[in-house]
């Protein structure tokens, strides 16, 4: 039987014409038109001000922090229900994370967010928020909450390019935030990230970290450090394509969730991951927990038929990596990473697909 991906890469058609213009223009790496494209099509699709195309999205968490000062001795606040990309800048900086346990809608808990900031050894200098799986947190009560602590936000928005809350955009309401275009996302470009803020001069320091923080100099003259941190132009190329199919791209993800709904929602083992009121997630994976199921059960049977699926994160301050760590936490995520699983959920997946899907999973529960 064919293998159904957890979530494969889904091209539009025209990346391989775009990349043609890449290779008659020479421009092959590491800038170009194409770069400058990625970045204004990110800017109009999200109202962001200004972007930074970056080879990944940790790179661009990187530069956020550095941007912000961000350093050694520093306490950085982090969603603990997340990919160890989200949080691996922070050891890059020599700071110390403290993670924040998740609420009901499965993203990080404004009042747990609180009450870290308050047992803190020292005020934090930053939060780094997940949006889940594309699905939008408490942005608005987290972002007030920033501001009146006077700690930088940036959103980690990897998982949640086109997901929205009343009416604008993941990834614009902090001081930061960030985009993923690894193979796995909702849009990809094989890898790479994108930085963007509404303050010019933090993407313009980010520029030049990239960049190795050459001077204006005819010469090569440095003053700091920087990185290797830019997007090809070929790359960028792919994802200007892709940026023109964002909207089906989640339209149809979205679709593939409901109907998971519909096959899988009368029983009464399974629990979604739910929406928050007033907004709308890109569904990049659907996700659910199995309330009395066993998910590596599941997986198991799903692997068996030749059909990708994968647990929840395993939450940070549970990693081998960060014990020791400071975490504010309930059990929530814990939970959560006993109980769930993720289901394969690829823009290009047929409603046949889902239906082979769900009865994998009907059966794995009896």
């Amino acid at each position: 039987m064919e293998k159904i991906f957890l979530s494969p890469p889904h091209m539009s058609g025209k990346e391989q014409q775009y990349i043609a213009e890449v290779f008659e223009s020479n421009y092959i790496a590491p800038l170009g038109a194409f770069v400058d494209r990625f970045e204004r099509s990110v800017c109009d699709y999200t109202g962001a001000g200004y972007a930074l195309a970056t080879n990944t999205a940790t790179a661009a968490l990187h530069l956020a922090l550095r941007v912000l000062g961000v350093g050694e001795g520093d306490y950085v606040l982090a969603s603990t229900f997340t990919f160890i990309g989200s949080v691996n800048a922070i050891l890059y900086q020599h700071a110390h994370p403290i993670f924040v346990d998740s609420d009901e809608s499965w993203n990080l808990s404004p009042s747990l967010l609180k009450e870290a900031i308050a047992k803190a050894p020292q005020k934090p200098k930053a939060l780094i928020v997940t949006h889940l799986y594309g699905q939008m947190t408490k942005i608005d009560e987290i972002a007030e909450i920033c501001q009146e602590e006077g700690i930088y936000l940036v959103e980690d928005a990897a998982e949640s390019l086109g997901a929205i809350y009343h009416g604008r955009q993941s990834g614009t309401f902090g001081d930061m935030g960030v985009y993923s275009f690894n193979g796995n996302k909702i849009l990809t470009t094989s890898g790479g990230g994108m930085l963007v803020s509404d303050n010019e001069a933090w993407i313009e320091k980010a520029k030049s970290l990239s960049t190795q923080a050459k001077e204006e100099k005819p010469y090569y003259e440095h003053k700091e450090y920087g990185y290797n941190y830019r997007m090809s132009n070929v790359l960028a190329a792919i994802g200007v394509a892709q940026m023109e199919v964002l909207d089906e791209r989640v339209r149809r993800r979205r679709e593939i969730c409901d109907l998971y709904g519909a096959l899988l929602g009368d029983l009464e083992e399974i629990r979604f991951m739910p929406e928050l009121a007033g907004s709308r997630g890109n569904r990049w994976l659907t996700t659910l927990t199995l309330e009395t199921g066993d998910p590596f059960k599941s997986m198991a049977a799903l692997e068996k038929e030749h059909i990708e699926s994968r647990p929840l994160w395993k939450p940070m301050h549970l990693q081998p990596l960060f014990k020791g760590a400071l975490a504010v936490v309930d059990g929530t995520s814990q939970k959560l990473f006993a109980k769930g699983l993720c289901l394969p959920s690829g823009s290009s997946m047929s409603d046949e697909d889902v239906a082979r899907v769900s009865a994998v999973v009907k059966r794995s529960i009896g």
